[in-house]
């Protein structure tokens, strides 16, 4: 239980905090679109990564430091791109009312979920490198530390999508969407530089 418990909390602390990836799982649910797809793919990802943390991938990739090196700047690229495309989109003259935005393909979702997923070195190092070490300290145990950290995980993807989903009756206002378009892409070009700027030891 001790075990289970630590992985909880570890792993609440860790992605609890308004990211890139985040940020779009609230503006999908915001927007009512493909938020089931959404996440799923977030949880399903993050279950994947602490697994493998916990497995020992963490120990091979502090073993090629230049593999973190390229999954950076790809991600600074990828965060610089989709920041601009959003800043851009709030100004665009276009109906935000609810159920008027424009059907975003599942494809495009999927695309923009991976590349903020597996294309941010924090992810690597949050979740493979730094979990994996906690759960390898709690010996046989540690897959109840895994459990533990993929079910705070689940549920905080599904809380988020589906709580911005609830509260999007509420926030039908053009001028809504537009500040949000703005905040996004603020987080995304902070992401961006936080990344550039970030010491990977």
């Amino acid at each position: 239980m001790l075990a289970l418990i630590s992985g909880l909390l570890t792993g609440l602390s860790l992605i609890i905090a308004i990211g890139a990836q985040n940020a779009f799982v609230i503006s999908q649910g915001l927007a009512r679109s493909h938020v089931l797809l959404v996440v799923i793919f977030c949880s399903l990802s993050d279950a994947l990564l602490i697994v493998l943390g916990a497995g020992g991938l963490g120990a091979l990739i502090k073993s090629v430091p230049s593999l973190i090196e390229y999954i950076r700047w790809f991600g600074v690229a990828y965060l610089l791109w989709f920041g601009s495309k959003t800043l851009f989109s709030a100004f665009e003259n276009r109906s935000l009312a609810l159920g008027s935005n424009k059907v975003v393909s599942k494809r495009k979702v999927i695309a923009t979920l991976f590349a903020f997923t597996y294309l941010n070195p924090h992810v690597y190092l949050d979740t493979v490198i730094f979990l994996g070490s906690i759960a390898n300290q709690f010996g046989s145990d540690k897959w109840l530390f895994a459990i533990g950290a993929v079910i705070s995980s689940t549920c905080w993807f599904f809380a988020l999508g589906y709580g911005a989903r609830a509260a999007s009756t509420y926030m039908t206002q053009p001028i809504f969407w537009r500040v949000l378009d703005f905040v996004i892409a603020a987080i995304m070009f902070t992401a961006a530089l936080l990344l550039a700027l970030y010491k990977l030891d």
